[in-house]
């Protein structure tokens, strides 16, 4: 990509000015404050729309709008490095992206996790270089909506080099993927992931042979191991160097033909390279037993979660409130006012601490059960066992796979319909989203499921988790029967086409998916609640400590919305309940 004009530098990239070819006045303007001829100049930023922009120069920052930096030619440009990652879906990307940026990007075990580019940084050689993880494509001339957004940035950004992963245990489609992408560019390093499965498999690989025969730098890696990414920046050092000329195009099916032809030269594959799973698939997506496997699944999954944060949430309870009884105890000693006390203690941080105490334990259990299925590749499986209810509600076993992002986020699980091919089925899968209850309202469920039905011993716990069990699966069908009706009347059509990859099952990194799950998920949901509880558990210690005639605030207030609570069948106690946890549906 060539760059002429200021307008077009990227952030972070650096030239030289060329000629500033502004009128008089405003030149001389920019004269002053050395945007001259001869001058270095980087992007530093750029505002909403791309303008205004503001550029470095002589070590101070101006600001200009883009008109007239367009009127700034350059020379000699100096672009930022810019490695983009690029890869078929669920062949690694995410997880080789965390592991070279130390970032903790999600990451799971079934196609179409990453939706939308996400960018990261890593050091090498005192430079400080930039990674893209593109959506997971398995080719840059498809024009779905993932597979189009990686399309577009391996097109459009400007780069250094791309870093193509293919899955080493199955790697025609990523040899194809590669065949497309130097038709882009030549500057590519393949990198074969999963080495170390493909060696228990039992396939033979011969690197050295395959870059002979592509010209290109190609490595051996497991995204898991970190030892074997060393070698990785090297490489894409030795292919931004690169200036070999781009393949011509070719029709997809000469692609695949080339595609065996390198695959039988440096891959020899055994006959049966997965005959191990073949059992678990049949159990877990066979005609009979599906059903009730998934739900003694998610039957386990809220039976350990609530029998192991039973004593726990009581004696957090505890710990909290004594630390709340001592500090109240100091600001009596200290001669601190009641009010402040009161407020501070009794009020925000008693309230927040019965939330911490009610919310920690079930979801420190919960999020990292949930996330090992994720790693595990039972999601997928899921989606298949789903795909022939969703078909007579009109929608896509997709819809499964959004379904359980949904568990995490609903606003992920909206992101995540992307991968719905149809648009009359994205549709019908973000409006019923929400109805799938999120890692926010689990809690909640958890809570008032321990306080209604639990009871003592392993017996309570077990009906307790029944009942969460059903929640679930209520909230399954009533997601089914809006989809048939949203099928029925505003979004009438007949079913897509169910394409959908079944991975391998993999064993999970247990010390990245609590990290994960504790530090993205439990603390993240934690912080949020405990952030929005502190002024609400303000506000009730006000609205209860606060007196109007001969009653509270909080009286007063229930009594002005029990006309507004008995029209929805409810007590002005309940509303008032109702409106304080709106903010957040954590603290109800």
């Amino acid at each position: 990509m060539e760059i002429h004009t200021l307008a077009e530098l990227p952030e972070g990239g650096g030239a030289v000015i060329a000629q500033v070819g502004t009128p008089p006045e405003e030149r001389e303007q920019l004269a002053e404050r050395g945007i001259t001829a001869g001058a270095a100049v980087t992007c530093k930023l750029r505002g909403a729309g791309g303008s205004p922009v503001a550029v470095s120069v002589h070590g101070v920052t101006v600001a200009l709008r883009a008109e007239t930096c367009e009127k700034i030619t350059l020379r000699a440009v100096k672009l930022p490095k810019v490695w983009l990652l690029a890869g078929n879906p669920n062949a690694g990307k995410s997880t080789l992206f965390n592991a070279l940026t130390g970032l903790r990007q999600h990451t799971g075990n079934w196609c179409g996790k990453t939706v939308s580019g996400v960018e990261g940084y890593l050091r090498y050689g005192g430079a400080r270089i930039r990674l893209i993880d593109t959506p997971g494509t398995y080719s840059v001339k498809s024009e779905t909506a993932e597979e189009g957004t990686a399309a577009e940035l391996l097109r459009d950004t400007p780069h250094s080099c791309i870093l193509c992963v293919i899955d080493a245990t199955a790697p025609l489609r990523g040899l194809v993927l590669l065949l497309e992408l130097l038709e882009l560019d030549s500057r590519i390093v393949l990198l074969c992931n999963l080495s170390d499965e493909a060696q228990r498999a039992g396939i033979r690989t011969d690197l050295q042979a395959l870059e002979a025969r592509l010209g290109i730098p190609v490595l051996g890696v497991t995204a898991r191991d970190r030892r074997s990414l060393r070698q990785i920046p090297a490489a894409a050092e030795r292919a931004a160097a690169l200036r070999n000329p781009c393949r011509e195009p070719k029709p997809r099916e000469q692609l695949y033909a080339e595609a065996r032809s390198l695959m039988a030269e440096a891959f020899a594959m055994p006959p049966e390279p997965h005959p191990r799973t073949d059992a678990a698939d049949r159990l877990l997506t066979g005609k009979y037993l599906r059903i009730p496997l998934m739900a003694a699944l998610l039957l386990l999954t809220f039976w350990l979660t609530l029998t192991g944060a039973a004593y726990p949430s009581e004696w957090l309870e505890r710990g909290l409130c004594a630390l709340c009884d001592w500090l109240s105890r100091l600001c009596a000693a200290r001669a601190v006012p009641s009010w402040l006390s009161g407020a501070l203690i009794d009020g925000m941080l008693r309230g927040t601490c019965r939330v911490v105490a009610v919310m920690l334990p079930p979801m420190a259990i919960f999020f990292p059960l949930f996330t090992l299925l994720e790693d595990i590749g039972i999601l997928p499986r899921i989606a298949f066992g789903c795909d022939r209810c969703c078909a007579k509600c009109g929608a896509c076993g997709k819809q499964a796979l959004t379904m359980t992002m949904g568990f995490g986020c609903n606003a992920v699980g909206v992101t995540g319909c992307r991968i719905i091919g149809s648009r009359r089925e994205q549709l019908i899968a973000i409006l019923t989203n929400s109805l799938v209850p999120c890692n926010g309202r689990f809690p909640s469920l958890i809570a008032v499921v321990t306080v209604f039905f639990a009871g003592q011993g392993a017996a309570g716990s077990l009906k307790a988790a029944c009942m969460m069990t059903l929640l679930i699966l209520l909230s399954a069908a009533v997601t089914a029967f809006w989809s048939f009706v949203l099928s029925r009347t505003l979004l009438r059509g007949e079913p897509s086409a169910f394409v959908l990859e079944m991975p391998p099952y993999r064993r999970p990194q247990t010390g990245t998916v609590l990290l994960r799950a504790l530090c993205d998920r439990t603390v993240f949901v934690l912080g949020r609640a405990a952030v929005i509880a502190a002024p609400v558990s303000l506000l009730i210690w006000v609205l209860a400590n606060v007196r109007i005639g001969s009653q509270t605030a909080l009286l007063q207030t229930a009594a002005w919305l029990e006309p507004f609570g008995r029209l929805l069948g409810l007590d002005g106690v309940l509303l008032l309940a109702f409106l304080l946890g709106f903010p957040a549906n954590e603290i109800v």
